[in-house]
């Protein structure tokens, strides 16, 4: 590994990638073993040559998850993202984990930070496609979930959930439940205060998991195995 990235952010993602591939059957732990030592070479470099190493990676092969994680594990590349990098990083979303990873590892913290402007979580909402709805809303939980920095945010959480609440796409229905949940620990009341003003526009299930959540702690109807929120 070398520690001089300059404009090679296309040569160090390939050689994560290759890493990467040149393991058959690698497990979780496996490919976020080989992550942790690229961040870990990739640590005293500028955030800027970090954050370009990520986004290279995103055009490999390379599970999109981890590129995710070389930004949000650099001291310093997450706080320069704006929207501009948050989409450039986004590329063409086309599946739910592709969009939960982004959301959660990329989108929701630059949120947190400030650098992604609530009109841009906005502007996401109102998107025709359906994968950057969901990104919105899934965002939505860096404000929230205590582990990534969030300490609760009902205006802003609202909001977005506000603007998605009649949307009826599968994928979106289940991020807006996810995103209420995810409010409770925080405000029970505003989300209480949000299912009752919106009873109507509101899906079933959402109603449903969200009920549960509020009045048990629990989201209602987990299958065993992964639950795609």
């Amino acid at each position: 590994m070398t520690s001089t990235i300059g404009t090679s952010a296309e040569r160090i993602a390939g050689a994560i990638a290759a890493e990467l591939a040149a393991q058959p059957h690698p497990s979780l732990a496996d490919l976020r073993a080989v992550r942790r030592r690229w961040s870990s070479a990739l640590r005293a470099e500028a955030p800027d040559a970090a954050l370009a190493v990520a986004e290279a990676l995103t055009g490999t092969p390379a599970p999109r998850f981890l590129a995710y994680e070389v930004a949000l594990h650099h001291p310093g590349a997450i706080a320069i993202v704006d929207a501009d990098a948050a989409e450039r990083l986004a590329g063409r979303l086309a599946s739910w984990g592709d969009v939960d990873a982004f959301a959660t590892l990329v989108a929701g913290p630059a949120w947190l930070g400030g650098r992604v402007r609530d009109a841009d979580v906005m502007g996401w909402a109102a998107s025709g496609d359906r994968w950057w709805r969901r990104a919105a809303l899934v965002a939505t939980t860096g404000l929230n979930v205590p582990s990534r920095g969030g300490h609760g945010d009902a205006p802003r959480t609202i909001a977005v959930c506000e603007r998605l609440v009649g949307d009826r796409d599968d994928m979106v229905v289940k991020a807006l439940s996810w995103a209420l949940r995810e409010l409770v620990r925080h405000d029970p009341g505003a989300v209480a205060r949000f299912l009752d003003e919106h009873a109507r526009e509101t899906a079933p299930r959402v109603r449903r998991e969200v009920t549960a959540k509020l009045s048990t702690g629990l989201k209602q109807g987990r299958r065993s195995g992964r639950d795609v929120d």
